[in-house]
């Protein structure tokens, strides 16, 4: 390919900023980015920008940020660009077929699982959840339906024991940016991905997290709640009810034993952790945060408290 690829980018949270900017020192810096409106953040509710409007501008990146594109003049705005490839990475807004078949070379996706597993909003949550020891990143090409597009390649990477999302994101992250980096190589020299159609078998939809769903219940197995615990961290943060103060459960492991109590009993209470009987087996609270309060090791907690837990 003899002159540049235009490339335009569209993406919103922390998760895009690798793939941004690998474009940027690969030297394929966007002619335009599109993110996400400014929306309001912090105590003071001021207008934020996205991290990846911070960064674009930064690097002296046109930005737009239409609400979506149902305005014909967003994509004719689009259309001048004369873009070869639009690069979307958690952009946040479901795109027309109108706005997909403007790129010469179409759309490309980066979705953090290996499709069809854990199509939608949160698929790095959802697979620490279900207890998968592998996920990946998927280069597609994108259509019409939700992350139902072919895939031009994938990459995976196994989920150790005690990651949490925070931290599977950000490996997720850094892969992405090396995939999408191999198909842009591959499509320079002139062997543009083979697109291959997603299977039926195994599709799974990784529904958005809800606030609601932070809160443990010692009715369910310490199994299932420590891999709550891992998923649900930095967001929404696991919580419960401990002897009439909540909680929020930042670090717990899930201990196989027997143990004989209701669900919620205070087995144990040391500098080892907080020990809460389960369904099955025995959830161990290792790092928690009172309410208007900081993080904290269990051992930390117990001192602060003014009466022992029993």
């Amino acid at each position: 390919m003899s002159s540049p690829l235009r490339i335009v980018f569209a993406g919103t949270p922390e998760f895009s900023l690798p793939p941004l900017q690998r474009l940027i020192d690969d030297g394929l810096k966007p002619v335009a980015v599109y993110t996400q409106p400014d929306r309001p953040a912090g105590r003071g509710r001021q207008l934020t920008p996205s991290p990846v409007k911070a960064l674009a501008l930064a690097h002296g990146i046109e930005v737009r940020q239409p609400l979506n594109f149902k305005n014909p003049a967003d994509k004719e705005a689009l259309r001048a660009l004369q873009p070869d490839m639009m690069i979307v990475v958690a952009y946040g807004l479901i795109l027309p077929q109108s706005v997909l078949d403007i790129p010469r070379y179409g759309c490309w996706n980066l979705h953090a699982s290996l499709l069809p597993r854990w199509r939608g909003a949160a698929p790095i949550q959802r697979a620490i959840e279900a207890g998968d020891t592998e996920t990946g990143v998927c280069l597609m090409q994108m259509e019409k339906g939700l992350d139902t597009g072919p895939v031009l390649l994938r990459r995976q990477l196994d989920i150790s024991a005690q990651e949490t999302a925070g931290e599977l994101h950000d490996r997720l992250a850094a892969l992405g940016a090396q995939v999408m980096h191999d198909g842009l190589t591959l499509l320079r020299i002139g062997l543009k991905p083979v697109a291959q159609a997603q299977p039926e078998l195994g599709v799974r939809y990784a529904h958005k997290l809800e606030k609601s769903e932070a809160r443990l219940d010692l009715q369910q197995s310490a199994q299932d709640l420590a891999r709550r615990v891992r998923a649900f961290s930095p967001w929404p943060v696991a919580e419960l009810e401990l002897q009439g103060e909540r909680l929020r459960v930042h670090r717990a492991e899930a201990l196989d034993e027997n143990h004989g109590q209701s669900p919620g009993y205070v087995l144990k209470a040391d500098r080892e952790g907080i020990d809460l009987a389960c369904a099955q087996g025995v959830l161990r609270l290792l790092d928690v945060q009172r309410e208007g309060g900081r993080v904290q090791p269990v051992a930390d907690y117990l001192n602060a408290r003014r009466t022992p837990l029993s």
